[in-house]
């Protein structure tokens, strides 16, 4: 029996993620392929570039041959357009056209409901940064197999200024909060099914840390901030706690559950996927 054989496709481009891990991040398609492994051990997990203009794409048979795509989140924005945007709407669309399950986290859930022939636009209420406060399973949500262990009303990792518009034809709302309705869909379209979160359930506090730092410029301009001191003080405090999560001083200054600070529950929309959508796919296609 041939091992699992997983897709990530990195949203960034070149420049951010090279940005990014001189703020002392990882790559997000390299936090993401690490998560994959360690939820499913033995899996083989491959990544693409789609915002490298000089990197070759799977396509068609290639991405059937998967049993999973995960898609990270990104800087980059839908209604911007441009070949880093639309190069990944297409793989998007030719992966929903191939029945291999999707997943995808903030930028994955964007870019996958434009693919559908949804839509995507600016937050109207502003960037939702650190965590993602009340977030509120629906009744659909409640009864979904993305959230089981999952409480009712929860927190998350997040950092998005955009937010779904419109949902493309197929899709249920299974979370919504106070800054966006759409805060995790399912979406079912041309007999693919594509799980989907506005948030982050694959980051480690230390990555939301090397995030501050990075755009921390315009987070100081956007009120988030008093100055540099006050943003390089929060990233430090998110670093420290990801050391240590039962430092309840810093839990507690922060307001952060323990839906954030234990992994298990943190990460369990992406380990449901692997046992609900994966798996199951993976034996009815004759692999497993």
């Amino acid at each position: 029996m041939h091992s699992p054989r997983l897709l990530v496709i990195e949203g960034n481009s070149p420049q951010t993620m090279a940005d990014h891990i001189a703020a002392g991040g990882v790559p997000a398609s390299k936090g993401y392929s690490d998560l994959l492994r360690e939820v499913l051990p033995g899996a083989i997990v491959d990544i693409c570039y789609p915002g490298d203009a000089a990197v070759s794409l799977p396509k068609g048979e290639a991405l059937e041959g998967y049993d999973g795509i995960a898609i990270t989140g990104s800087a980059l924005h839908v209604y911007a357009g441009g070949p880093e945007v639309m190069r990944q709407v297409e793989l998007v669309r030719s992966a929903l056209a191939t029945g291999t399950p999707l997943f995808g986290s903030c930028w994955g859930l964007q870019v996958i409901a434009a693919a559908a022939g949804g839509s995507v636009r600016k937050n109207p209420k502003g960037r939702e940064i650190g965590f993602g406060r009340g977030i509120r399973l629906t009744e659909a949500g409640r009864k979904h197999p993305m959230f089981v262990g999952k409480l009712d009303v929860f927190n998350a990792p997040t950092v998005h200024l955009d937010e779904v518009e419109m949902l493309p034809p197929g899709s249920t709302v299974l979370a919504s909060n106070a800054m966006s309705a759409v805060q995790a869909v399912e979406i079912r379209t041309n007999g693919s099914v594509a799980w989907a979160v506005q948030y982050h359930p694959e980051y480690p506090l230390r990555e939301l840390a090397a995030i501050v730092r990075r755009i921390g410029t315009r987070l100081i301009g956007e009120g988030f901030f008093a100055d540099e001191m006050d943003m390089r003080a929060f990233a430090e405090d998110l670093d420290l706690l990801d050391h240590d999560p039962e430092c309840k001083r810093l839990s507690w200054r922060h307001g952060i559950s323990q839906n954030v600070l234990n992994k298990q529950l943190r990460i369990s929309e992406v380990a449901n996927w692997i046992e609900f959508q994966v798996l199951p796919t993976r034996v009815k296609r004759g692999r497993g």
